[in-house]
Parts: C-alpha cells; sequence; structure tokens
C-alpha cells in the first residue's frame, strides 16, 4: 500500500507539467473503471474487500478530487467532480455499500463519503446527486448488530458539521423537501408532542424496512441511537452531532428542527426509556434526592469501567442524570428560542405529565416518595430557562397536583413530608418569579392579616398586646414572663454590622421598634431557662449573621431582575376580606406547630424553609414573617405568632421533664456526635426545643442583616 502511494504521489507531480484537467479526469476514470470491473470479473463473493484494490482505488479517487479543488479554486468545479456528479457515482457506491458486496464494502464507502465531505472545501450536500446517496446512506447508520458504529458516527458527524457550515442543506439531509400537504411525511417530520406514547425505536434490522414514510429512521433516530453505544468514541461523536443540529442559527432552514422534526419527542423517548429503567421501589429517596451534578460528557472523561458501579441501580440513576444533563445543556445552549421551547415542552407532555404526574399521584407512599425525590433533584439540577418554565408551570399550575404536593409537606409519613419540604426549598432557590408569586405573594398582597388600626397606622405602641394574643395567658406564669419579656439584658451584644448589601435592594419596611428590638423580640422568645447554648459555650445570635448575610445576599441575586416594589401597597379597603395566608404557609405554620413532637431531621428543613422565606427582601415577605409589630387581624396568624403559641406550649411541656438542663447538655452533645447515647427520655421535645432556640437565633440574625445599615 505505501508502494502505491508513492506511484501515486509521482504521477500526480508528473501531471503538474501537463494537460492537468485531462490526464486527472483519466486517471479518476480509470480507477473508478477498476472498481465496476472487479464486480465483472471476481469469482469469490467472499473475499473481503480490504483484501482487494477497492479501498485503494476510493482512496486515488478522493485524492484527485481534492488535488483538482485546489488547482482550479472553490468556485469552479474540475472535470473530475463532474463526472462523480453526472455518473452518480455516490448513487452506485451507496448501493454497494448496502449490498455488503464485496465484505466490508460499507465501512469503505462510509469513509470515502466522510472523507469527500469533509475534504472538499465546495458545498456539495445542496446537488441532488450528493445528498441522494447522503440520504440513503443514513438510512444504513444505526442499525441492530452494525459492525460499522465508528465509520457510521464519523460520517455522521461530518454531514452535521457540513450542515453548520451550510444551514440551508438542513431541509436536504432530512428529506424535508417543500412536499404538498397532501403528500406522505418525510424522515424526523415532527409530531404533536402531546401525544400519549413516545415515539418508538426502530427495530428493524432491514435496511430496506425504513422506507421514507417512516420518521424513525432518519438523521436524529440514528443520531440518537449512536449515543447508547458502547463505546465512548461513538457515543461522544452523536453527542457533538446532536449538539451540532441544536446549535444551528434560527432562521428558515434552523427552525426546521423545532418545526418538522421530531427532535424533541426523540430525546425525550430517551429520557423516558432511561427512567423506566429506574426500579423507584428500592431505590433510596436520600440518594435520589441528593443526586450529584452529573455532566453528560463526564461518561467520556475517564474509562468506561470507572462509570460501572456495584449497584445496577446506581448505574441506571448515573444514566438517566447524565442524559437529563444533556437535554439541560442542549436547551440551554440552543440559539433558537423555538427550538428551546420545543424541547422543553416535550419533556413537560412526555414525561412530567404522562409518567411522572401519575407516579406522584399514586397510592403507594414508596412511590411518591422516589417520584417526588427524583422530581427534586430534576428541579436542583436544571439550569436551562426554558425547561425551568416548564418544570414550574407542572409543579403550579396544575390541579390537583400543586395542592397535593404542597399537602403534603404535612403527611402522615414523616419521609414524605422532608422531601415534599425539600422540594419546597429547591422551588425556592430557582431563578423563577412565578415560584414566589404563585405560593407566597398572591396570598399577601391585599395586606387583609392586618387589624384596622395596624392598617392606620394609629397608636402602634399602645396595641402591641393585640399582635401576640397567644402570650397573654403567659404573662401571669412568673417562670415564663419573666424570661420572655424581662430578660433582655442576658442578651449578647449586637455584633459588627454585616457587609452591605447591595444598594438596588429595596429597605425591608421598619415598625415603631428599633432594630435592637426587632432582633431581640426573637431572641427573647426562647426563656432563658430553656436555653442550652451556652452549655456548651456556643455563640449566641452573632454566629448566625455571616450565614444570613450569605443567604440574603443570594434571595437578593435571584430576585434583582423581578422588579419588586420598594414599599408596602396599601391594605386592603374591603373590611369583609378574609385572609388566607396560601396553602404553603398554612402547611409551614401547622408544620412549626409540631416542632416539639416531630423527627429532628424534618425540624431542619421546615426551619430552613422559612429562613429563605424570611430572607428575601420583598416588603411584604419582611412585614408578614419578620415584624414582631405586626398587628394581626383576628384569627389571623404570623411567623412570629405561630413561635409564640409553640413557646407557651413548650413551657407546659417542659414541666414534666426533670433534669432539664442536663438533659439538654446530653441532647446538645448527641446532636453533635459527642454523645453517643440514643436511650435519653424526651428526646424528641428536647431536640425540638433546641431547634426553636437556634432558628430564633437565626431569625434574629436574618432580621439583623436586612435591617438599613443606619439602624444597624
Amino acid at each position: 500500500m505505501e508502494t502505491f502511494s508513492k506511484l501515486s504521489s509521482m504521477l500526480l507531480h508528473a501531471l503538474e507539467t501537463r494537460e492537468p484537467t485531462v490526464n486527472l479526469l483519466d486517471s479518476f476514470v480509470d480507477h473508478w473503471k477498476s472498481i465496476t470491473n472487479y464486480y465483472i470479473q471476481t469469482t469469490d463473493e467472499s473475499r473481503p474487500v480490504k483484501q482487494t484494490d477497492i479501498p485503494w482505488r476510493l482512496k486515488q479517487m478522493l485524492d484527485i478530487l481534492v488535488y483538482e479543488e485546489k488547482d482550479q479554486g472553490v468556485e469552479e468545479t474540475g472535470s473530475c467532480l463532474e463526472y462523480l456528479l453526472q455518473h452518480k457515482l455516490l448513487e452506485t457506491l451507496c448501493t454497494l455499500g448496502k449490498a455488503q458486496y464485496p465484505p466490508g464494502m460499507v465501512q469503505q464507502v462510509l469513509l470515502f463519503f466522510s472523507k469527500l465531505l469533509s475534504q472538499m472545501q465546495k458545498p456539495l450536500l445542496h446537488l441532488v446527486s450528493v445528498y441522494r446517496p447522503v440520504q440513503k446512506l443514513i438510512r444504513l447508520c444505526a442499525l441492530p448488530g452494525s459492525q460499522t458504529e465508528k465509520e457510521e458516527a464519523q460520517f455522521l458527524l461530518v454531514v452535521c458539521s457540513r450542515v453548520k457550515q451550510d444551514p440551508h442543506t438542513l431541509r436536504f439531509v432530512l428529506e424535508i423537501l417543500d412536499q404538498p400537504a397532501a403528500r406522505t411525511p418525510a424522515s424526523d417530520q415532527s409530531q404533536p408532542c402531546t401525544q400519549t406514547d413516545p415515539p418508538l425505536l426502530c427495530s428493524q434490522s432491514d435496511p430496506s424496512a425504513c422506507s421514507p414514510d417512516q420518521s424513525e429512521c432518519g438523521l436524529l433516530w440514528a443520531l440518537l441511537q449512536l449515543t447508547n453505544s458502547q463505546r465512548g468514541s461513538v457515543s461522544l461523536k452523536a453527542y457533538e452531532s446532536l449538539l451540532l443540529l441544536s446549535g444551528l442559527q434560527s432562521g428558515p432552514s434552523g427552525d426546521l428542527l423545532s418545526d418538522q422534526t421530531q427532535l424533541g419527542e426523540l430525546l425525550t423517548g430517551r429520557l423516558l426509556q432511561l427512567y423506566s429503567l429506574l426500579p423507584l421501589e428500592d431505590l433510596d429517596p436520600g440518594e435520589l434526592q441528593n443526586w450529584p451534578h452529573t455532566p453528560w460528557s463526564s461518561q467520556f472523561s475517564r474509562c468506561s469501567s470507572d462509570l460501572r458501579s456495584d449497584s445496577p441501580a446506581a448505574d441506571h440513576m448515573t444514566n438517566f442524570f447524565c442524559w437529563l444533563d444533556f437535554l439541560d445543556h442542549l436547551i440551554r445552549e440552543a440559539p433558537q428560542q423555538v427550538l428551546a421551547v420545543k424541547l422543553a415542552q416535550c419533556v413537560h407532555h412526555l414525561w412530567l405529565v404522562n409518567v411522572l404526574q401519575p407516579q406522584l399521584l399514586h397510592t403507594s407512599e414508596q412511590v411518591v416518595l422516589s417520584s417526588t425525590s427524583v422530581l427534586c433533584a430534576v428541579v436542583r439540577l436544571v439550569q436551562s430557562s426554558s425547561l425551568l418554565d416548564q418544570l414550574v408551570h407542572f409543579l403550579l399550575r396544575t390541579d390537583p397536583l400543586t395542592h397535593l404536593l404542597l399537602q403534603r409537606c404535612d403527611h402522615i409519613s414523616d419521609q414524605i413530608s422532608l422531601v415534599s419540604l425539600s422540594l419546597v426549598d429547591e422551588l425556592l432557590q430557582k431563578p423563577h418569579r412565578d415560584i414566589l408569586d404563585v405560593l407566597v405573594l398572591s396570598f399577601l398582597q391585599s395586606r387583609s392579616y392586618l387589624s384596622p388600626p395596624a392598617a392606620g397606622q394609629e397608636d402602634r405602641h399602645t396595641e402591641t398586646n393585640k399582635d401576640h394574643e397567644d402570650s397573654d395567658d403567659l404573662e401571669d406564669d412568673p417562670f415564663f414572663s419573666d424570661s420572655l419579656f424581662s430578660d433582655s439584658q442576658q442578651l449578647l451584644p449586637p455584633p459588627p454590622p454585616p457587609p452591605p448589601l447591595s444598594s438596588s435592594a429595596p429597605p425591608p419596611p421598619s415598625g415603631l421598634g428599633s432594630a435592637a428590638d426587632v432582633v431581640n423580640s426573637f431572641l427573647c422568645l426562647v426563656p432563658v431557662q430553656v436555653r442550652s447554648a451556652q452549655l456548651l459555650q456556643e455563640g449566641g445570635y452573632e454566629s448566625y449573621v455571616h450565614d444570613a448575610h450569605t443567604l440574603v445576599t443570594e434571595c437578593q441575586s435571584l430576585s434583582l431582575s423581578w422588579d419588586w416594589p420598594l414599599s408596602l401597597p396599601p391594605p386592603s379597603s374591603s373590611s369583609h376580606e378574609e385572609f388566607f395566608e396560601g396553602h404553603l404557609l398554612k402547611v409551614l405554620f401547622d408544620r412549626l406547630g409540631q416542632v416539639l413532637e416531630q423527627p429532628y431531621e424534618l425540624n431542619l428543613q421546615l426551619t430552613a424553609v422559612l429562613s429563605r422565606l424570611s430572607s428575601f427582601s420583598h416588603p411584604l415577605l419582611h412585614e408578614y414573617l419578620l415584624d414582631p409589630y405586626v398587628h394581626l387581624s383576628p384569627c389571623c396568624r404570623s411567623l412570629f405568632s405561630v413561635l409564640i403559641r409553640l413557646m407557651g406550649e413548650l413551657m407546659q411541656r417542659i414541666q414534666q421533664v426533670s433534669n432539664l438542663t442536663d438533659r439538654l447538655l446530653n441532647t446538645r452533645r448527641l446532636l453533635l456526635g459527642l454523645n453517643q447515647n440514643t436511650g435519653l427520655e424526651h428526646l424528641t421535645l428536647l431536640k425540638g426545643l433546641i431547634i426553636l432556640e437556634e432558628f430564633c437565633k437565626e431569625l434574629a440574625a436574618i432580621a439583623f442583616v436586612k435591617l438599613p445599615l443606619d439602624q444597624q
């Protein structure tokens, strides 16, 4: 073979001094006739193509075409290229490849097409003598049992690269050729992604079975099949090809992907396929919920053996979340907004609505737990705005699902309650304005939780006790009142001011209380007699200021583009309007009232959600959640009033606990991992008490950080 290459180089060098066009054409035709003569003369049909001179002849033909183009320029069509096009050499090669005669011929044909399209500078895909055989060759790719995946992946990658360079050729590759509406749909033609069943993957082994009216057998289908290859290099090229296509700019050609192909259905179909392999009833919900970000490209960055784990279930989860990341990446990077929306809508209808929603509504607690855990991870991991839009629409505007998901924050199963609260927490961390509007702000907008004197801002100081009607009965108890209302001197001095927040943040509404009054109102909620932080020399609320500043800054960065008002809206003028805090705040307040009797992990997640809500800079949220002096209408409650009622219950129940100080100390040691004794009496109650003490310090720190600097 090396000798042949040298002879070829010598021939081409000699031709430079004579009439290059005539001699190149003669040589080109001679090579082609030698190939066709093989089929006339051979008697051994089992002889592999690599044992013939066909591969060498094809290489010489390609070298001549490339040389001719360089010699004459891209603008002109050389005689050799003209011969190839007029005599339909590519059609013939495609037929020979399809017939696999001699054995292995399809591999040589794929290589020839790949090199021709990649090495020729002149655009070719718009020519009928090129795109017709390219279409046929595409239909030979990714068939079951293929032995040429490597060459197929390279060929398809080259085709997609040329389409990227000449987007108008996309319709030729996809066989969308301006057909009349009455004719049979062409390959890859789109169908509504609201269909119940996703497109089936073509399982036919006979290439001829993939006729032009079967959309499963086009370019997109072949690429999707190759992404599932066990060979990493093949799979990676298929992924890259899909990204090349999705990266086409919007326009008549680029819009074909969204308007006239099944790209969204095919990609979502793979997501459904991988999701169906998850053994939901056997998976660990915690592992599902906290699944780490798994970049789609990570599967190609290390040996395939490293991707396999000891658990088949973990492998299924890895595959599912890798594909989810690829979908999210593709949607995020697509320059066409129309395409991104179409892909996200397909995920919404085919997976979220058709598959996940029935599982979320299932009667089996294990199915509900696992599917909610998956949803929690998906919300956390998704970054594309279009896919986030569809997730928010699914979660917040789907009846009866939305109400049910919120109700489950107070489910009889603590595990379901925990994962449901985690889902809310993940939602609150996403950059989408509708989340807070739908869940909270729409219910607070009227401010009908205010009593008439408060709405008129009259005599706020003299009416303060009405804000805390739940605490009236407690003031007669010396044990409680002394610590709650007369022990402010026990508070630690305020910490230095935190770093200033962005100047664009609206200042929180300030009541008549000073900064110290607001902070101390939360710190004084827990009576001194039941505080235990000092027993282990743990800090006061100043230890939370740094974390509070981080949280407030994070929430502020999310809401900067949401055009929130800088001041409170006027209270509702309707005196008969009944206030409802909304399903989310209702369930959060109900759960907060059960802190003393529910698991520690659940309490941590509950207080985390309330802290995050309190950290947002909307004036309504600050007033309703962080203003201890707000005047509540009868039968209305705020975060502060719920805490006051809870403290009253705490003081009644704690009197039944002997050696309270020692037991609190042992409980704190247990929570810090310093004590392995799990046989403590009243353990749930004591953990709840510690949670309350820390939560009040955290709220005080958040209030301190949100106050204007001049008040700090």
